[in-house]
């Protein structure tokens, strides 16, 4: 199966979801939302310099790849790990099909850690906006591929409004543009080819260069080692997602203490 196809596979499923989601109401959602306690400041970690290499490390059961991670299946633990060895947030991929993980266990970790928490999965409604909120969530995934531009601006619009962080991922030049109209605070760059699955870091080195200074850029995927992050550090780049890299160790708190404490050249 090619990336494109799982992709197109993955925002199928994640219709049949939302239908679900929107069975109870976007009333009810809505104050679900806003009776959650106030969301964290996400972009403080990358901007204030309280820590040496900000990461978002991840929590996923598995991936697409075809990598399991069958010893780190309490997210509780993992989490309180992540805290513990400096993490500046928390990444949860809280689609079950596909990782292994859902937004029961974005509560689970809400309640586990005082640090912010990303809620990474295919979002296209505002329901599942408001749904992170209502959990927990202080940021949100917004995949540029997996939406139009208007949509995307709305998307976007309504993930401030109820106080949380849109972290808008793009993976090739047409993408940053389109992220560009809404002048993000932040932007992921996926490493990964939405379409091949293929890796290459230097994505991140080419696209940094065509969005403003001012703006916080993360790095996300095919992170692997040291000498990645001070090369992409030295790319400017502010900060990383981390998941696979951690989450394959024998002990994934102490591994991302290894990255967090990289010194750069």
């Amino acid at each position: 199966m090619s990336k494109r196809d799982f992709l197109e596979t993955v925002l199928a499923h994640k219709m049949v979801e939302v239908e679900r989601l929107r069975s109870i109401g976007l009333k009810r959602l809505k104050q679900d939302a806003e009776a959650a306690s106030p969301a964290l400041d996400f972009k403080k970690p990358f901007s204030d310099g309280s820590i040496p290499v900000p990461i978002i490390a991840e929590i996923k059961r598995f991936a697409p790849s075809g990598n399991r991670f069958a010893n780190h299946t309490q997210v509780k633990n993992i989490a309180k790990s992540y805290q513990r060895n400096g993490a500046a947030a928390i990444s949860i991929v809280t689609d079950e099909h596909f990782f292994g993980c859902s937004i029961g266990d974005l509560i689970t970790i809400r309640s586990s850690v005082t640090i912010p928490i990303l809620r990474k999965d295919f979002i296209i409604t505002e329901e599942q906006i408001y749904e992170a909120r209502a959990a927990g969530a202080d940021a949100v995934l917004l995949i540029v591929a997996c939406t139009d531009d208007d949509h995307l601006k709305r998307l976007y619009k309504t993930t401030l409004q109820l106080g949380m962080t849109p972290l808008v991922e793009v993976h090739d030049e047409r993408e940053v543009k389109r992220a560009l109209k809404i002048t993000p605070h932040l932007i992921g760059i996926n490493n990964r080819d939405l379409r091949t699955l293929q890796v290459d870091i230097s994505i991140s080195e080419r696209l940094r260069e065509m969005i403003p200074g001012e703006t916080i850029v993360i790095a996300e995927s095919g992170v692997s080692a040291a000498d990645d992050i001070r090369r992409l550090l030295n790319a400017g780049v502010d900060g990383f997602l981390i998941g696979t890299a951690l989450l394959k160790a024998t002990d994934p708190g102490r591994r991302l203490r290894s990255f967090v404490s990289t010194r750069r050249h």
